[in-house]
């Protein structure tokens, strides 16, 4: 009961302290009837089918880590419970675990340390491969061009793009493409050999596939390189053969 002793010039804040109390006492009063009933409330039991079904599973462990349903959170759940504890030690460039099952019996894994900036999220060696011989030739939004033709993505499953690329390659440490460097090293594309040869953007490429002109491409889709040397080997060969109607015409070499 509140006790109603305090001074009449404090009346409002009495009042207020009571209706606090009494608002308090009802709160708990509903609370300890809620308790009550939980604790008089039947369990839930599972039912038999349910009981059987945990045994079967309990028995088949991989059917039950790779249930549909089995979710993270689950499979953590199913680790703590079949496992007593892990047991690592480091060996150079190994890592030995030994990991102690419920009932007594263990099993020995052994796996090779990530290197220094190796983790979980890394891209495929042949992706940093193809980026390097690309960022030879192309600036960084024609390389994610290329990438994104040929369904590349990166290691979160983004599509590329300039940006992207470019931290790309600053992680992998590529060089980024300089503007004349193509030229400096004596290699042509296909438009440049193609007015250098004063013929056809097809003619020079039907020449490639024709292997009458060396030429290299990183991938599909990337542009074709061909060396001055075996351009101008290519031309002293065209002096002597006799030219068609047709500047575009390739002529038949024959032996």
């Amino acid at each position: 009961m509140f006790l109603r002793t305090f001074d009449p010039d404090n009346r409002l804040v009495a009042a207020e302290l009571e209706r606090r109390w009494n608002e308090t006492l009802k709160k708990e009063i509903l609370l300890q009837q809620e308790l009550t009933q939980l604790r008089e409330a039947p369990s839930d039991q599972l039912s038999t089918a349910c009981k059987e079904e945990l045994l079967r599973l309990g028995m088949d462990l991989p059917r039950l880590w790779n249930h549909p349903l089995s979710s993270p959170e689950i499979k953590k759940r199913i680790l703590r419970t079949v496992l007593t504890e892990i047991v690592v030690n480091i060996d150079g460039d190994t890592i030995h675990l030994v990991l102690h099952w419920q009932g007594g019996s263990h099993t020995e894994l052994r796996i090779a340390k990530n290197h220094r900036g190796q983790h979980r999220w890394t891209t495929d060696a042949d992706t940093v491969e193809l980026v390097r011989h690309l960022a030879r030739v192309l600036p960084d939004p024609s390389i994610g061009a290329v990438l994104n033709r040929l369904n590349k993505r990166t290691v979160h499953g983004h599509h590329w793009t300039a940006g992207r690329v470019c931290a790309f390659r600053n992680y992998h440490a590529i060089p980024v493409y300089q503007k004349g460097e193509r030229e400096a090293r004596g290699e042509l594309t296909l438009e440049e050999a193609a007015a250098a040869l004063n013929v056809s953007r097809m003619t020079v490429l039907r020449m490639i596939r024709s292997k009458l002109l060396p030429a290299t491409q990183a991938c599909i889709g990337a542009p074709w390189l061909i060396r001055n040397e075996d351009l101008q080997r290519r031309q002293e060969q065209l002096k002597n053969v006799p030219r068609t109607p047709d500047p575009n015409q390739l002529g038949m070499n024959l032996e």
